[in-house]
This record gives C-alpha cells, sequence and structure tokens, in this order.
C-alpha cells in the first residue's frame, strides 16, 4: 500500500440491552462513508468553509441500501427516546495511536421501533452525514437501551 494514501474506513456496532440491562441483540459491520463526508474532512483537515466536527448519531427506519451520495437518513426517528444525540467523542488506536475517530452514545428507548439505519452527522439537525448503513431490524420497547459505537479509521 503507498504511504501516502489515505483511506477512511467506517465501521459500527450496535448494542441493544432490555430493561434490565441483558444483551439481546448485536449488529455490527462495516458502514458507508459518504461523499458529502468526505469533502467535509477535506474541509475540516484543511480549515476550510463553514465546516462543523462530527458529534451526533441518529438512528431511523429506512430500508433502502446505503449510498455514497446519500446526505441524510432515509427516515430518522425522532420518538420513542430514539430522537438525534450529541454522542461522546474520542480517539481510539486501531493500528497507529488516534487513527480512529470514534462516536458512542446509549439511547434509552420509550417506546417500540423497529430500527434498521444508523448514521454519523455533523449538527443536531440537518447537517452533514458522513457514514451511513441500513440493516435487518431491531426492535425496541419501552425501557430498552440501545447503544450505538461508531468508528472512522484513517489508514
Amino acid at each position: 500500500m503507498d504511504n501516502d494514501a489515505l483511506r477512511i474506513k467506517g465501521s459500527y456496532v450496535f448494542e441493544l440491552r432490555d430493561e434490565k440491562g441483558i444483551l439481546i441483540d448485536t449488529r455490527e459491520g462495516q458502514n458507508l462513508v459518504t461523499s458529502a463526508g468526505k469533502a467535509a474532512i477535506a474541509g475540516l483537515v484543511g480549515n476550510t468553509g463553514a465546516v462543523t466536527a462530527f458529534g451526533w448519531l441518529a438512528v431511523g427506519t429506512g430500508v433502502t441500501a446505503a449510498a455514497i451520495g446519500d446526505t441524510a437518513l432515509q427516515s430518522e426517528i425522532a420518538t420513542n427516546g430514539l430522537a438525534r444525540a450529541a454522542a461522546t467523542v474520542s480517539r481510539v488506536t486501531t493500528t497507529v495511536t488516534n487513527d480512529t475517530l470514534q462516536l458512542t452514545y446509549t439511547w434509552t428507548a420509550t417506546g417500540a421501533s423497529a430500527v434498521t439505519e444508523l448514521g454519523a452527522l455533523n449538527a443536531a439537525s440537518a447537517g452533514v452525514l458522513l457514514g451511513h448503513q441500513i440493516f435487518s431490524a431491531i426492535n425496541t420497547s419501552n425501557g430498552f437501551g440501545l447503544t450505538l459505537t461508531y468508528k472512522f479509521q484513517f489508514s
């Protein structure tokens, strides 16, 4: 691999726990990094434009495959305790020190939802979509905890 090449690789782990904290479902995999997200990262690196850092996580009910041109979740959830949230943002080590951006948040559901998509964004509403993924439904119920850990490794 060319040492001058920079790649961004996204991945996620989604965990659903019942009201007693018992793990009942887990999803993990690679995610799509969007074109708009890559452009925003270039703006952040060069300090050009009005680009804001990524620190928000959202879930939704969209079922159409994620695409590189996506700019928003297909059907973002704003009810049942699953509204977009400010994540805990950190850098972690995957291959070299601090090479991975990590966003984490735990929602507590206040009702039933069939979550089928997730995304990382840079604003409390609207904003730039950095990563997006679709998966088979994770079904929440009142009192269930839904934890998303989203990573973007720069290699």
